[in-house]
């Protein structure tokens, strides 16, 4: 099974919480706080598997979290940091943001990147020592980790792609001037996915070619397999446009070349533009003196395209194609690489703007304030601990919770609840 688009989850891991604690030691009196830091949450990352070509690996497994970072402990002991979670995709692979369809990032361009970063480990009580304030009960809490859908989407690195309708010849000629072994047979829609080879051009290199399955009319309108796999001739810097010179299907090559410029002008105009060299595959069974060889060249030379008559049976003129093709290359731009297109909503406001959004809603009498700032702040705070609890309602204050209150009505006395911890409010 060949599968090219899924959409996954990811969570990287929380930071720990930095501990509260006193050293104590025999003969040392007034040890003070040592308390340690929370170690770091664990990264999702993504990294390049040059082995795969498809993203099966993900049809069972859809949900990826990193390990949380453990806690601080006492003596100044730093709690672990979260092991991160690898996630291998094949080269080419899009991560893209699902609801706008953006790219948040093109893994053809490095061989790794972090998605989500872990949560950053809290401050153990050591850190909050003072002249002033030398017995502090409070640490920091560890931040959360970053979470998100994503899509992959994979485009192939094919530099070249072959192009055409159902049962031309794209296989047969794929095989014979690579070691790709596609499944060849005599009926439609025999490949049923992309295959990849490398074609050798001597002193080592090469280029990678992509048979793409067989285009109808209707494909970019999601007819036949040939919607499902356009996206793979995306990045191809030349397409190779294979035609049954023969009319083995009793079909009319010149339209057939029509009807796929077609095709690829409606799925995208800048890929119906991509440099074309026509293949004209089964000239061994085409008199050489026929009519239709005649009205190919014209055709050919209307469009401004090179063309070459091969066979793939008899390999009459592959070692020609594949002499074309390296000439037409070197001239051609490289391997389309998609810039980022998403930009996080935290990134593209300023920071101070809605950074403490809060919400207060009146639920069975009770008064309930929530909001990331006021999640992540509760953390911090040492409720047990008088001044700490000063601190906690002057803040409150400063952010305006308190007049929020107010002008939802509440009443001396009433209950106010943040994220289970409980109070009742007085003017």
């Amino acid at each position: 099974m060949f599968i090219d688009n899924i959409k996954i989850y990811v969570k990287a891991g929380n930071g720990g919480d930095g501990a509260v604690a006193f050293h104590r030691e025999k003969y040392v009196s007034a040890g003070g706080p040592d308390g340690g830091d929370g170690g770091r949450g664990g990264s999702i990352i993504f990294r390049v598997d040059e082995s795969a070509n498809t993203l099966l690996a993900f049809r069972y497994k859809r949900k990826f979290i990193a390990e949380n970072g453990e806690n601080g402990k006492g003596g100044k002991k730093h709690g672990k940091n979260g092991s991160d979670v690898i996630i291998s995709v094949p080269p080419g692979t899009l991560i893209k943001d699902p609801e706008s369809g953006r790219i948040i990032y093109d893994m053809a361009q490095s061989d790794e990147y972090v998605l989500c970063r872990g949560g950053r480990g809290g401050w153990g009580n050591r850190h909050f020592a003072t002249p002033t304030r030398q017995i502090p009960r409070f640490a920091k809490s560890g931040t959360k980790g970053e979470e998100r859908e994503v899509l992959l989407e994979l485009k192939m690195l094919a530099e070249v792609g072959l192009i055409g309708f159902p049962n031309v010849g794209k296989s047969s000629i794929l095989s014979e001037i690579s070691s790709a072994k596609p499944k060849i047979a005599n009926y439609h829609f025999t490949t049923l996915s992309p295959n990849l080879g490398v074609v050798s051009i001597g002193e080592g290199k090469g280029f990678l070619a992509a048979d793409i399955p067989g285009l109808i009319e209707g494909a970019s309108d999601g007819l036949g397999l040939g919607h499902a796999f356009l996206r793979h001739v995306d990045r191809c810097r030349l397409l190779l446009h294979v035609v049954d010179i023969a009319g083995t299907d009793g079909r009319d090559p010149l339209d057939d070349i029509d009807k796929i410029d077609t095709e690829l002008m409606k799925y995208s105009p800048e890929l119906a533009t991509r440099p074309q060299i026509m293949v004209a595959n089964k000239i061994d069974s085409v008199d050489p003196d026929s009519d239709v060889i005649a009205a190919f060249k014209a055709k050919c030379e209307k469009l401004g395209r090179e063309y070459l008559f091969v066979s793939a049976y008899t390999g009459e003129n592959l070692e020609e194609l594949v002499a074309l093709t390296k000439k037409a290359l070197l001239d051609l731009p490289p391997l389309t690489v998609y810039e980022t297109e998403y930009v996080p909503e935290d990134d593209a406001i300023d920071k101070s703007v809605g950074a403490k959004e809060t919400f207060v809603r009146r639920e069975n009498g009770k008064y309930y304030v929530e909001g990331e700032w006021l999640y992540n702040f509760m953390g911090q705070i040492n409720f047990a601990d008088y001044e700490q609890l000063n601190f906690f309602q002057r803040v409150l204050a400063k952010n305006g919770v308190f007049d929020m209150l107010r002008e939802e009505g509440i009443e001396e006395g009433d209950t106010v609840n943040l994220y289970d911890f409980e109070f009742d409010f007085v003017y």
